[in-house]
């Protein structure tokens, strides 16, 4: 697996009680094989988690939920008289993101975009959508509306690293700062940090990436997910700083904890473990 096919996406946290290149764009950017893409995959799981079909009989059409936030947002903005057909377009667009069809969770909640411009969740799919098929600049433009509309730092952290593929460094910069000093919580707060990292690295800063990374020498007795992905970026810049000994350390964490991921396994061998 690569670090790449671990991005998969954030829609299942809002659920209930779950290209083509724009002409003026920039070549696709792609990332170093070490920069992190479990923000994307979180980001999407808790977006489809706020929008959820129901399990219904077989043959029967499912009834649509959304989670009270997002029922709220909904009714705030919609007519009573069609609340229901924009709970089921949100919830089936979230339901592709969260699957990877991203294209098609574009399409199905553009007309709810359409119709109520205000809508957060819905420029929220958008935005992670139009960020996984690299479209960087729309991506940020939806997301900015996104955060803009429900006042929250959530989209900060894909919303910095749409700005590090069009080398808004200034941007990445000043997401970063507003995340920390919010406080979120850890797994949002680590992909912040690895976004920061890796354009001070970008940049040829590696002291500077090395210093933001600081923050993720900790090990706790039980890893999570975001600790794994803090660590390979660690090792990664440690190797490419010449630190191949404390490289080895963090690659040889990550392999205790998950042997297949990302290229893990490689990366080691190439050290010399």
């Amino acid at each position: 697996m690569t670090a790449a096919d671990q991005r998969a996406i954030l829609v299942k946290a809002k659920r209930g009680p779950k290209v083509e290149r724009e002409a003026a764009a920039p070549p696709p950017w792609e990332r170093e094989q070490w920069i992190d893409e479990g923000s994307l995959r979180e980001e999407a799981s808790k977006a489809a988690r706020r929008a959820s079909v129901a399990d219904v009989p077989r043959g029967r059409a499912p009834r649509t939920e959304l989670a009270p936030e997002v029922a709220e947002e909904l009714s705030k903005v919609a007519v009573a008289s069609r609340q229901a057909r924009f709970q089921e377009r949100l919830a089936s667009a979230a339901e592709a993101l969260d699957r990877g069809r991203f294209a098609d969770a574009r399409r199905m909640v553009q007309p709810v975009l359409r119709d109520l411009p205000e809508m957060a969740f819905g420029h929220e799919i958008a935005g992670l959508s139009l960020y996984r098929l690299g479209q960087w600049r729309k991506a940020a433009a939806e997301l900015e509306t996104a955060r803009l509309l429900d006042g929250t730092v959530n989209h900060h952290a894909v919303l910095a690293d749409c700005y590090r593929a069009l080398h808004r460094y200034h941007e990445v910069e000043q997401l970063w700062r507003e995340l920390r000093e919010a406080s979120p919580a850890p797994a949002l707060l680590a992909e912040g940090r690895i976004v920061a990292a890796g354009a001070l690295a970008d940049q040829g800063d590696l002291q500077g990436a090395l210093a933001i990374m600081s923050k993720a020498l900790e090990v706790p007795k039980k890893p999570r997910d975001y600790h794994l992905r803090q660590w390979y970026v660690l090792a990664d810049l440690l190797d490419r700083s010449g630190d191949v000994i404390k490289a080895r350390r963090y690659f040889g964490l990550v392999f205790e904890a998950d042997r297949e991921f990302a290229d893990v396994k490689e990366r080691l061998r190439t050290l010399g473990r």
